[in-house]
């Protein structure tokens, strides 16, 4: 059977909800706090540039991405969203001159949602296949094994 697990050992696909489990629920609790408006989440917010009267919005679109994500049919599309919405949390922290912590915590959720679905579906290991490189012939130095390996 081609697509979701295909390929994916049980050890595999358990491991990618663990990994998985990290930015999912740091997106969803994200999203739904952005519903509920405290006073902090509306304060961050608006630090960012964002008017108080779209936070309800971004909370809506962000929970449903991860919806998306949860649901088999649906992880690809949902994981492209949350790929974005991140994405533009970089861009507007590089925009307000945010410190660079602020924009490697964004990345390192979008690696740990990407990492733990490739760990745990297929079709993803088909998309993003990870080549394994073979030992370097004596006299060649990383670089060129590399190069050499992507030529043939």
């Amino acid at each position: 059977m081609q697509g979701y697990g295909s390929d994916v050992t049980n050890r595999q696909r358990w491991a990618g909800r663990a990994v998985s489990a990290v930015p999912i629920l740091f997106l969803l609790l994200d999203g739904i706090m952005k519903l509920f408006k405290p006073s902090f989440v509306v304060e961050a917010t608006t630090q960012l540039g964002f008017p108080e009267s779209t936070i309800v919005g971004i909370g809506v679109i962000l929970v449903l991405s991860v919806l998306l994500h949860l649901l088999p049919r649906t992880s690809f599309l949902g994981a492209v969203l949350l790929t974005a919405y991140l994405g533009g949390a970089v861009a507007s922290k590089v925009r307000i001159g945010a410190p660079l912590f602020d924009l490697a915590f964004a990345l390192i959720i979008a690696e740990l949602l990407w990492g733990g679905f490739w760990l745990r579906d297929g079709s993803v290991r088909e998309f993003f296949p990870i080549r394994r490189l073979a030992k370097a012939p004596a006299g060649l130095t990383g670089s060129q094994a590399l190069s050499k390996s992507f030529q043939e």
